[in-house]
């Protein structure tokens, strides 16, 4: 591959320094960290006009994923040309926008950069990769962050979503673990201006601490709850400084494994009493994200409080929280409990509460979460259809939230299993932007429905019928007549949409 062909793009940012030694600075230790782990690649100090000091490190992106340009969209590209876009093209415009706006691909940073290919106590580690070592260390994070941002750079994506802990690790009190974060919002944000890439959505890890072993919001021990709630509160001041357009809760541990062991509705009064505070912080600091909710029915708790779209809307409604709040859909968790790919989508969707979604997959036999790179163009197509239907995601987008398999150990494998997701979510918005602009689902379906445009159709549409008028409606018209549903018709046309007739 020839050099202007290479992802080599120079990143550089700057952190004041004092002007003498004697001056204590916030900024030495991350500088002294920085020239630890990040040194070597071209790093220098300048005066500026002005007199003061600043360090310029100027990192060339092309250190932990060597021999990948930036990936390309090829239309014409053979079967195994797998580090190009046969589909998804950028600045395309379908249905009047382009297909960068539609889509909004974010990485995710959980999936992507924290899972080292481990099975718990069935399998060790087995990604082993260049910025990994392992460790907890700040060091480490560093690199792993250097590395996330090669990897957004080179896959030509502009959003990225993350958590805190992904970000920097827990420190040996609240005071360090809030000193780390710092550090480390201060690296991303410097790395962000640089590369125009910044978080799709920002979020608190309130799942993978021991002290979450019980739940969060919904923790019986009211010290566990309070804590959550500090925790939200760094996070929402790290989101609004990094730009994130979103702020996601996700409460895998707010659940049950026995109902001898819990008051649901306390529980759930709790959650809400979350959410209430947050969104009144959001508003204090003048964070313009939206607020968004991810369901999840079971994995690891037995049963989760929020285990779907309509269980999370009604908690939101009952406290009066559905205006603050959207939900962020992810369509494989719907396989978990026997729906349908994309039901959950169209759910939130019909309540004007579809907020953002994620685009990955779950095995179909599988009754867990496997988080693999969606590859059903056919699942896909559903969802996008929904999602131009409602005009877009506005602040969401797709959260590329698969992983590669534990015996996928390469870094391309990385490039690999994205470029499959963004081609699949990318075939499939053609498809639904062809379906809608055809018009034949949307005739069909008001054919269907004709019954509610005049007479007793229309009375029960505007809530004006009674019981008393539908049954004299009935002693009057008699039985009604049998309308095939045509279930076949509507999947024969879909097909023709999503898998093309020869030309």
């Amino acid at each position: 591959m020839s050099e202007n062909r290479r992802a080599s793009v120079v990143a550089t940012f700057s952190v004041p320094i004092p002007a003498s030694p004697s001056q204590p600075s916030s900024s030495q230790p991350l500088l002294q960290g920085l020239r630890r782990s990040l040194l070597p690649p071209r790093a220098f100090v300048l005066a500026s006009s002005s007199g003061s000091w600043c360090c310029w490190l100027c990192v060339k992106m092309n250190k932990y994923f060597p021999g990948i340009g930036r990936v390309e969209y090829r239309p014409d590209a053979g079967p195994e040309d797998t580090l190009v876009f046969r589909h998804y093209n950028a600045g395309e415009t379908v249905h009047g926008r382009t297909m960068e706006e539609w889509l909004r691909y974010s990485v995710c940073y959980f999936n992507t950069f924290r899972y080292f290919g481990s099975e718990g106590h069935y399998g060790d580690r087995t990604h082993q990769n260049q910025w990994e070592d392992g460790t907890r260390s700040m060091d480490n994070y560093r690199r792993r962050m250097m590395a996330a941002f090669e990897f957004f750079h080179k896959l030509n994506v502009k959003y990225y979503s993350v958590s805190d802990r992904d970000l920097a690790p827990e420190g040996d009190s609240f005071e360090e673990t809030n000193s780390n974060l710092e550090e480390m919002v201060t690296l991303a944000s410097d790395l962000q201006k640089q590369t125009g890439v910044r978080p799709l959505y920002f979020s608190a890890d309130l799942f993978t601490h021991p002290r979450y072993m019980n739940g969060a919001a919904g923790n019986p021990d009211a010290h566990v709850f309070a804590y959550a709630c500090a925790q939200v509160k760094r996070s929402l001041e790290a989101a609004k400084r990094l730009g994130a357009e979103n702020f996601v809760f996700f409460h895998p541990r707010d659940g049950y494994q026995n109902v001898l062991q819990r008051q649901m509705f306390r529980d759930m009064s709790h959650l809400a009493q979350l959410y209430r505070m947050a969104a009144q912080y959001k508003d204090k600091i003048g964070f313009k994200g939206q607020l968004l909710i991810q369901p999840k029915p079971s994995d690891p708790r037995r049963h989760q409080y929020e285990s779907d779209a309509s269980s999370t809307m009604q908690l939101l409604r009952h406290f009066g929280l559905d205006k603050q709040y959207k939900l962020y859909i992810k369509p494989s968790f719907s396989r978990l409990i026997g729906r349908p790919y994309y039901h959950d989508v169209y759910f939130a969707a019909a309540y004007n509460m579809l907020g953002s979604v994620d685009a990955s997959d779950s095995y179909p036999e599988v009754n867990g979460t496997s988080d693999i790179c969606v590859y059903d163009v056919r699942d896909a197509t559903y969802v996008m259809k929904c999602i131009l239907e409602q005009s877009g995601l506005q602040q969401g987008g797709l959260t590329l939230g698969g992983r590669v398999r534990r015996e996928s150990t390469e870094p391309r494998d990385l490039f690999h299993g994205h470029i499959l997701a963004m081609d699949t979510f990318a075939r499939a918005l053609r498809n639904a932007a062809r379906m809608i602009a055809d018009g034949c689902f949307t005739r069909n379906i008001q054919q269907r429905y004709a019954s509610y445009k005049s007479g007793i159709g229309e009375r029960i549409e505007k809530g004006a019928a009674s019981f008393e008028e539908c049954e004299d409606y009935i002693k009057k018209c008699g039985e009604p007549q049998h309308h095939s549903s045509r279930y076949e018709h509507y999947n024969n046309m879909f097909n023709y949409y999503v898998y093309q007739p020869r030309q």
